[in-house]
Order: C-alpha cells, then sequence, then structure tokens
C-alpha cells in the first residue's frame, strides 16, 4: 500500500496541452521584448549615426584610434589621426558611444 502512495504521489498530473502552447507563446514574447527588440533598436541606431557621418567629426574607431573625418565616401571613411596620418576606414569600423562623447565634449569646450 505505501509502494501505490508513492507512485501516485510522484506521478505528474496531465495538464492541458493549450497551457503548454500558451505558456511557451508568452516565453517567446517575453524573449522577444527583452533580447531581440533590444539588439535591433541599436542595430537602427548604429545604422542611422553612421549614415549621418560628415566631415569634420571627431570619432572613435572599435581598435581604439581617435581621429577626425576628412572624408566621406559611399562605405568609407578618411580620417586624420595625427599631422600628415590619415587612415581610410569602413564605417562599420566606428564606434557610436565613444564618438558621440568626444563630439558633445568638443562642443562645451
Amino acid at each position: 500500500m505505501t509502494a501505490s502512495i508513492l507512485l501516485q504521489a510522484a506521478a505528474p498530473e496531465a495538464q492541458n496541452p493549450a497551457t503548454f502552447w500558451i505558456m511557451m507563446g508568452l516565453l517567446m514574447v517575453v524573449f522577444w521584448f527583452f533580447m531581440i527588440r533590444p539588439q535591433q533598436k541599436k542595430s537602427k541606431d548604429a545604422r542611422k549615426f553612421r549614415e549621418s557621418l560628415e566631415k569634420g567629426t571627431r570619432i572613435v574607431t572599435i581598435g581604439g584610434i581617435h581621429g577626425k573625418i576628412l572624408e566621406v565616401a559611399d562605405t568609407t571613411v578618411l580620417v586624420d589621426v595625427d599631422s600628415n596620418v590619415k587612415l581610410r576606414f569602413e564605417k562599420s569600423a566606428i564606434a557610436m558611444d565613444n564618438s558621440q562623447q568626444l563630439n558633445e565634449a568638443t562642443a562645451k569646450g
């Protein structure tokens, strides 16, 4: 008798299949809301920033190189790093966050 009570206690109750699918749907919505949506927004902002680059903007590359844009092409920018040192970078190599802080700091001071 004790064994049958233990087996009954260990046996899970049958769940409604609709409950499972509702929970999976809610999980996907939460995952999208907290993981996918912010990443898409960040990517869109970075793309908009890179499209708005113009001559004279101070930038920082993802490699940590600081400079000032001299020329903007379709996919590249020519950056003045030091006197008589010019480097050409892909637009995708420009870090958005640091360059915005640099531009705000130079505008204030």
